[in-house]
Formats: structure tokens, sequence, C-alpha cells
């Protein structure tokens, strides 16, 4: 019979899966809180990476008439080489966060926004040039 002033022990967690246990080694469990606000970045980084995609597809599918043949093929490579980056530096974002809330470690600092930023900068330049080329 157990004693009035111990309190109950929580039940054991359930044994997490071979591939979870393979990323997320060690640790404790974050709040749930916490995962599922990653989780919801990580998302918006996948949508940000569909939308480069998208873009790059556009523009090498519909803007033959607008824009000179390497000029088009290079700014719709830049798009694609972007969204293929972003998403696969997205998860490597979610996982190294995932990681450090469960070991309780500074979270790390997000690479892949400079990428993202130089990256777009660099397509707007392209665009931009272009425009201003165009009607002079």
């Amino acid at each position: 019979m157990p004693d009035e002033t111990t309190p109950p022990t929580a039940p054991d967690p359930p044994p997490r899966g071979k591939i979870a246990e393979r990323l997320l080694p060690g640790g404790t469990e974050p709040d749930p809180r916490f995962t599922l606000a990653n989780e919801r970045t990580f998302l918006a980084w996948i949508r940000t990476s569909l939308a480069l995609l998208a873009g790059g597809i556009a523009i090498e599918a519909f803007t033959s008439d607008l824009f000179l043949e390497p000029v088009r093929k290079g700014l719709a490579a830049v798009l694609l080489t972007l969204g293929m980056l972003l998403s696969a530096g997205s998860a490597v974002r979610w996982l190294r966060v995932e990681r450090s809330m469960r070991s309780k470690t500074p979270l790390p600092l997000p690479l892949i926004v400079p990428l993202l930023a130089g990256a777009g900068a660099l397509a707007a330049a392209v665009i931009l040039v272009i425009i201003l080329g165009g009607s002079a």
C-alpha cells in the first residue's frame, strides 16, 4: 500500500521509434508547445521553399518573351536552387532546434536566413536591372 505522503510517479513514456531515437538521442522531452512551434516554423520555411520553386518554374515557363534566354534560365536556376536549399536547410534547422530544446542548450543561429536573404536580393537585383535596362 503506497504511503499517502509520497507523490504518485508519472508513468514511463512509451518508447520512441528507432528513427526518432537515432535522430533525437538523449535529452528530455520538451514542452509539446515548443515542439509544435518548431514544427510550425519548419512548415513556414517549407511553404517559402515551395513558393520559390513555383516562381522558378513560372519564370522558365511563362517569361520567354520578357527575358533573354540566359537571363531567364539564370533567374529560374537561382530560384529553383534557393528553393531546394531552403527545403533541405529547413529540415536541418528543425532537427538542430529540436535537439537543442531536448538538451536544454541555446538555440542555434538560423543559417538559412542569410542564404535566403542573399539569394532573394540577387534575384531582385537581376529583375531590377532588366526592368531599368528595358525602359532606357
